[in-house]
């Protein structure tokens, strides 16, 4: 064959396979453009607990990001805004998207785990294992030990996390203690199941020993006094069990003071009576008529 038509075919072959490929990679990026975002798949992190209500938490924040993820095109759909935008809730330690091969939306989230709910005024919220506050969405919702307080700059709820943490490995305190109260660092109550009475704890030490202090008082006290006779148990000072009577009046008669008037004196002139000192004489409110 000919040289010069060796190489006429040679250039046109190579010529023909460019166009080939060049087609083949528009129509590619054609269909690439036309194809759709088919759904969402969420997983859990290592750290996490693979329940339905966080996933399903996930789908239901996911419906309210502002723009459509399901149906539209893939090159529209933004993972690192959507991570961005979970990460914005506060309810995840860590938030992965990537799109698949089959054209659905994967979310890697582990979440943050509470330890208790916190009840402060009007605001509610989750804290975890390092004070980091959670928001109470209800979609995210927890069934943790509750704390109320008023809580501010010097008193943080996660001074209460030692003592729910002691009570919730004890399997009768874990029974027996419906909720917290934090007055206090000072100050920390368990609110029983049993109504009528609160237990104050005092600060987060000697919880072993609060504790013996607690069930001798349930054991030997309570029941030979009567479940109403106290309204608060406190065991937070050492090797002393004190308990606040609910009923308030005292215990023993009051003596009180009258003044009395002489019958003579009253005759008197009153330039001489003023001169003399009135007396007064104790009487038991026991004895007055």
């Amino acid at each position: 064959m000919n040289p010069t038509l060796k190489n006429i075919l040679r250039w046109t072959i190579l010529v023909v396979l460019l166009a080939y490929l060049g087609g083949i990679l528009v129509w590619a990026r054609a269909e690439a453009e036309r194809d759709s975002c088919r759904g969402v798949t969420i997983s859990m992190g290592e750290k996490g607990l693979s329940d339905t209500i966080t996933v399903r938490g996930v789908k239901s924040e996911l419906m309210k990001y502002p723009r459509r993820i399901v149906g539209a095109p893939l090159r529209t759909v933004n993972t690192l805004d959507i991570e961005k935008y979970l990460m914005s809730l506060n309810n995840f330690e860590d938030v992965h998207c990537f799109l698949s091969t089959n054209g659905f939306l994967n979310v890697r989230i582990t979440p943050m785990i509470p330890e208790i709910r916190v009840f402060d005024g009007n605001k509610s919220y989750y804290v975890n294992k390092d004070g980091k506050q959670i928001n109470s969405n209800a979609e995210f919702f927890a069934d943790v030990p509750v704390v109320s307080g008023n809580f501010r700059a010097g008193l943080k709820p996660q001074i209460v996390l030692p003592v729910v943490r002691f009570v919730q490995k004890d399997p009768v305190l874990r029974d027996l203690v419906a909720m917290y109260e934090v007055n206090g660092p000072d100050d920390i109550i368990l609110v029983p199941r049993i109504t009528g009475h609160v237990i104050n704890l005092g600060d987060t030490t000697r919880l072993a020993e609060k504790r013996r202090m607690l069930m001798t008082a349930y054991k030997n006290i309570i029941p030979y006094r009567g479940w109403n006779q106290y309204d608060t148990i406190s065991v937070k000072f050492r090797g002393q069990i004190v308990a606040t009577r609910r009923n308030k009046a005292p215990l023993y008669p009051i003596e009180t003071f009258i003044e009395e008037e002489d019958p003579e004196e009253a005759t008197l002139p009153a330039e001489v009576a003023a001169n003399n000192t009135a007396t007064s004489t104790p009487i038991s409110d026991t004895t007055r008529p």
